[in-house]
């Protein structure tokens, strides 16, 4: 199996054994170490940076992508990234689900963002279940925020630092806690 017929896989919500896939998964995995390698281990331009994430999700990133190294994935190939996106340092990407970011978002220090799941059942633990997750236009993640599997928040809102998202958020909305729950509206006013 390759890793883009992995990806098919993954993107069509098919559950994979990790018995059958554990090989492509480890060759998408160091494919995404070496390019991290190269990311995270000495200075790079803007420039650099654009062209290197590029290179690790396998598609052209707009120029006004910004990124504060170090950061991680363990896949890589499932993440898109809309225009003016800017992700801070030391955040966690587990892709293989799908991470969806619209344009206009700002990702705080360390966020995780987790698209994978494993069966409570012993016997089946090796089974793994993704879902991917959808960050739409103009969200702010703050710093230590955790989004998990099968997430979507909606367009303008705003996640607390320190919160864990399990479930979708409304647009237009604040959230915060763990778990993280409604904590406000927010007002859209027109620049004047």
């Amino acid at each position: 199996m390759t890793v883009n017929e992995l990806k098919i896989l993954l993107n069509r919500g098919e559950n994979i054994n990790m018995s059958v896939g554990i090989e492509t998964l480890h060759k998408a995995s160091d494919e995404a170490h070496k390019i991290l390698a190269k990311l995270n281990n000495s200075y790079h331009t803007k420039e650099e940076i654009v062209s290197i994430f590029s290179e690790l999700i396998g598609q052209d990133v707009d120029y006004g992508f910004s990124l504060f190294p170090p950061f991680y994935t363990d896949f890589g190939k499932n993440i898109h990234i809309g225009k003016n996106v800017f992700i801070n340092s030391n955040c966690n990407f587990q892709d293989q689900g799908g991470i969806y970011i619209g344009n206009n978002c700002l990702i705080g220090h360390r966020v995780v963002l987790a698209t994978l799941n494993h069966d409570i059942n012993p016997t089946l633990r090796k089974c793994v279940y993704q879902k991917p997750i959808f960050i739409e236009d103009n969200v702010w993640i703050g710093s230590g925020a955790i989004i998990l599997p099968g997430v979507r928040i909606g367009k303008n809102s705003i996640v607390a630092a320190g919160s864990v998202v399990t479930k979708n958020v409304e647009e237009n909305t604040i959230v915060a806690g763990v778990p993280a729950k409604f904590l406000k509206k927010i007002e859209i006013k027109e620049n004047d």
